[in-house]
């Protein structure tokens, strides 16, 4: 009877442990940076959602979804599908993003648990986002967002919609989810780098990253007594600066995140990054991949199972219902929007026979661009007798060029094509219209030469977004030279017209005028502030008078009609390929072959030669000289008084 007891104990006690320690799966579908890509890239003209192994194109939300169904499909345990923001701006279908929602609503159609924001959710500005909100759920099409990063101004009205609306969602600090008994708590933020360039949030400011997350992860810990801890942080990693990858920092700082779902950087890491005890996950942009993880949780810990990073492509075929609603989405954009210009989505407006790509270096796109912008003011806003009504130079950032124009199969370009390329912003008009308003402003030509410092001397520490596109100008430049002085050599003109040389000394006072969307014009702005005052730059009138309200300066597309018309940079690009010839005589414009390769508008001249270093001194390399010169003195004197020191010394060695 005895043994027989024992081995009873004994054997509860065996199944007791092992059904203690068994672990439960869970598996998380994740995007980030998806940026209103619905469609299959690029061009979108060659995409067959249905149609496996058809086209060379990327991404698309039905193919997304296909794959977020068949996970769903392929195991057991609980699968949960989450973003980490930058949902929308990037295609045309967020033009529509306060009255129709497209994003919101196909990512709740498409199962979506939990959402973040990100920068460009703000770029609809306060009222714009919460208009947004609002018609999302109005539509019954929003999955939980959260975020926990805002501070509302108690002292400013402009942002007390988006308040009402953060009530009345909700949008959460943090929201609690159980699946098979895990108790999950997800919550968002966003990063410093991301709270930086979110100008158009205003007077919407950020919580620190950091302090945050430490609050939120205490009160899931403590209060709400969660198994599983996600952050959906609007960060990003950084595989070339570790020292700014915010999101590595971040589970560095915060101990009790077990799964950061990190975005902004648009990086793609094939597997998970382990910061501590955090498993850290990015899929890239535009949702041309996304990740699964499948995780175990056992006695309070999470240990990672399995990773892939699929790659969104035609191998995948795409879901029918979710490409319905994208399709139904495209007839709004043509009724509602397009129809207005004369264009709609799939029209064809040119043709080329090449690839046009961006990148950190002189770019045909970049051209093609930044060409548009000056042909397109001076079409409504100069005059053939004043040559100082007319643009000299255009520039374009690479942060705001958000994609390729590529031939594709057929060499047609269309609407939502070309689109992509340029489709950021908001207006400063009172409806907040969609798209960068242009304007113009005069510059000295030293202040030129600051402006293109940017791309010599502040790109190569803030990376790829701060490369410069310029158009009416091409300059050389060494990059052994001292910081904020290395453009050495500065023509303005162009291929058509010839370039002639400019004088940038500070004693030169002819105004140039200067044509950018208003983004990168407020950049241009307050450079001086983050570089010591060595690029200030003041956008002035064209009597030399400085202007400090840079929408003063937007461009009038209709100077007949009371108030501002603004000149869109969007309908300028599809104007001036509109504008091309047709060579081919089939009726379709096609681009010039001066878009085919470098103009040579930027070059690079590296050298050590002494008078390479110091030809053309400007004030930094002046000051560095000066340094150099002080410090060579201090160093030889300091030298000759211990050399004579040491004389004296001796001396009287051999007098004693």
């Amino acid at each position: 009877m005895k043994l027989l007891r024992v081995t009873i104990i004994l054997a509860v006690a065996f199944f007791s442990i092992n059904i203690h320690a068994a672990p439960k799966l869970l598996t998380i579908v994740h995007t980030n940076d998806l940026h209103s890509h619905l469609q299959g890239f690029s061009p979108e003209l060659d995409y067959q959602p249905f149609t496996v192994n058809a086209d060379k194109t990327l991404g698309g939300w039905s193919r997304i979804a296909a794959v977020i169904k068949n996970t769903k499909k392929e195991r057991k345990n609980p699968v949960l599908t989450l973003d980490s923001g930058d949902y929308t701006m990037g295609s045309l279908f967020h033009m529509l993003a306060r009255e129709e929602a497209f994003e919101l609503r196909l990512l709740d159609a498409m199962g979506y648990d939990a959402v973040t924001l990100g920068n460009h959710e703000f770029d609809l500005k306060p009222t714009g986002l919460a208009y947004m909100l609002r018609t999302a759920k109005a539509r019954k099409g929003l999955p939980q967002v959260v975020f926990a990063s805002a501070i509302f101004d108690k002292n400013n009205s402009a942002d007390d919609s988006l308040q009402a609306a953060f009530n009345e969602i909700p949008v959460k600090d943090y929201t609690v989810l159980v699946r098979d008994g895990i108790k999950i708590g997800i919550f968002g933020i966003m990063g410093k780098d991301a709270a930086e360039v979110s100008p158009f949030a205003k007077p919407v400011t950020f919580r620190d990253p950091v302090e945050v997350s430490r609050k939120i992860v205490r009160t899931l810990r403590e209060k709400e007594k969660v198994d599983i801890v996600v952050c959906l942080s609007h960060s990003g990693l950084r595989a070339a600066y570790p020292k700014k990858s915010e999101d590595e920092i971040l589970a560095r700082k915060v101990k009790g995140i077990d799964i950061i779902v990190s975005g902004h950087t648009h990086e793609v890491y094939s597997a998970p990054i382990k910061a501590g005890q955090t498993i850290i996950v990015e899929s890239g942009i535009y949702g041309k991949h996304v990740g699964i993880l499948d995780i175990a949780y056992a006695e309070g810990k999470v240990e990672l199972k399995n990773y892939k990073m699929v790659a969104i492509d035609s191998s995948i075929a795409g879901d029918r219902a979710t490409q319905n609603i994208i399709d139904g989405f495209k007839k709004k954009i043509n009724a509602q929007f397009l129809a207005g210009f004369g264009l709609s989505y799939d029209k064809i407006i040119a043709r080329t026979s090449w690839d046009l790509e961006i990148s950190a270096e002189e770019s045909p796109l970049g051209n093609m661009i930044t060409d548009s912008i000056r042909w397109y003011v001076n079409k409504f806003d100069s005059r053939k007798n004043d040559s100082l009504s007319r643009v000299v130079i255009a520039v374009e950032s690479n942060g705001v060029i958000r994609d390729n124009l590529l031939a594709g199969r057929t060499g047609l370009i269309s609407v939502g094509d070309l689109f992509r390329t340029i489709p950021l912003g908001i207006g400063m008009d009172k409806e907040f219209s969609m798209g960068y308003p242009l304007i113009s402003f005069y510059l000295y030509g030293y202040e030129i030469k600051r402006a293109l410092e940017i791309l010599t001397s502040v790109y190569p520490k803030k990376g790829y977004n701060y490369f410069l596109q310029i158009s009416g100008v091409r300059f050389e430049y060494n990059p052994h030279r001292v910081i904020f002085d290395r453009v050495t050599n500065i023509e303005i003109g162009s291929e058509e017209e010839g370039y002639q040389p400019l004088n940038y000394r500070e004693g030169n006072r002819t105004l140039y005028r200067v044509a950018a969307n208003i983004y990168n014009a407020t950049f241009l702005k307050v450079i001086g502030n983050y570089t010591y005052r060595f690029l200030d730059i003041s956008p002035k009138d064209r009597k030399g008078r400085a202007v400090r309200n840079l929408t003063d300066l937007r461009v009038d597309a209709d100077k007949s009609r009371p108030g501002i018309q603004e000149l869109k940079q969007w309908q300028g690009v599809m104007e001036y390929v509109q504008s091309f010839k047709d060579t081919s005589g089939d009726g379709i414009p096609d681009l010039p072959e001066k878009y085919k390769s470098k103009l040579g508008r930027i070059v690079v001249k590296p050298s050590w030669h002494p008078a390479a270093l110091v030809s053309r001194a400007t004030l930094p390399t002046i000051l560095a000289l000066l340094i150099i010169g002080l410090a060579s003195f201090a160093i030889i004197y300091c030298a000759i008084r211990i050399m004579k020191k040491r004389k004296k010394r001796r001396s009287s060695l051999k007098f004693k």
